[in-house]
């Protein structure tokens, strides 16, 4: 894990979650990118360069915010993006081989109900790209014990899950599987693919409705320090983000979770 993501919003936990990204991104000796994704619609004949304007100021605020942290020996790029944000996000981490995005749960959002915002989930719920979403106000500390929770042990992705083995190896984490069998379960499933039986320490099979049922279920018997899932069309988040926003009556975590894209 060599390139990390963070893009920024205007929440009040901005440099609290580039603090963590500076010590994350050190611990793997990785580039840190900080970014700042602004779009502009202006009127036809509009006199004021309207892009310049919000670049500049969209450049000094993220100044700002990096000269209030400490950024130690991380190497740190700070960037401003004009453009539809998934869009941009995703050809930007194409761009410079961004191997993890850092994802704040609300980048804008002010309402305490809130778990995921409405930015945030758009990251996670559209883009491809394996994440890593910090609670707020989360200090760092290594990631020494992980729970990986699926419903199906097929990996037919060779790359998929290399965010997780990059996090298993630096930190040298235990990583526990939970299997869920769902009322969508198939044949073979459940037969776990040895680049899983490889690194997996214990493996639990539970039956739920869905994934996120079974997470909900056997999370505290873990204790992890991080949960890890799967990004599927029909899968964790989809049916709980339909709106991008989700709220902590919902969905609530008090450690990271890591998403990776689909396994298939």
């Amino acid at each position: 894990m060599k390139n990390i993501l963070v893009p920024v919003g205007s929440s009040k936990n901005a440099i609290s979650h580039l603090q963590y990204a500076v010590d994350f991104a050190e611990a793997f000796n990785a580039k840190l990118f900080i970014v700042q994704v602004y779009n502009v619609y202006t009127k036809a004949g509009t006199m004021i360069r309207v892009d310049e304007i919000i670049e500049r100021e969209s450049r000094a605020f993220l100044n700002d915010l990096v000269s209030k942290i400490d950024t130690k020996d991380v190497e740190v790029v700070v960037k401003t993006l004009k453009g539809k944000l998934v869009d941009t996000l995703e050809l930007a981490c194409r761009t410079a081989n961004i191997d993890l995005i850092l994802v704040e749960p609300r980048t804008n959002s002010i309402k305490d109900e809130v778990f995921l915002g409405k930015t945030s989930g758009k990251i996670i719920k559209q883009t491809d790209i394996p994440a890593l979403i910090v609670p707020e106000g989360y200090g760092f500390k290594p990631l020494k014990k992980g729970l990986l929770a699926i419903k199906s042990a097929s990996i037919k992705k060779e790359d998929a899950l290399v965010p997780l083995l990059s996090v298993k190896d630096n930190f040298n984490a235990v990583i526990d599987l939970l299997m869920v069998k769902t009322p969508y379960y198939k044949d073979g499933d459940f037969e776990v693919e040895k680049n899983l039986t490889d690194f997996v320490n214990d493996t639990t099979i539970t039956e739920n409705a869905t994934t996120f049922q079974g997470v909900l279920q056997h999370l505290q018997s873990f204790n992890p320090d991080f949960l890890c899932v799967v990004r599927r069309r029909r899968g964790f988040f989809t049916k709980k983000w339909e709106k991008n926003v989700i709220l902590k009556k919902d969905f609530s975590s008090a450690i990271p979770v890591l998403v990776l894209r689909g396994l298939k």
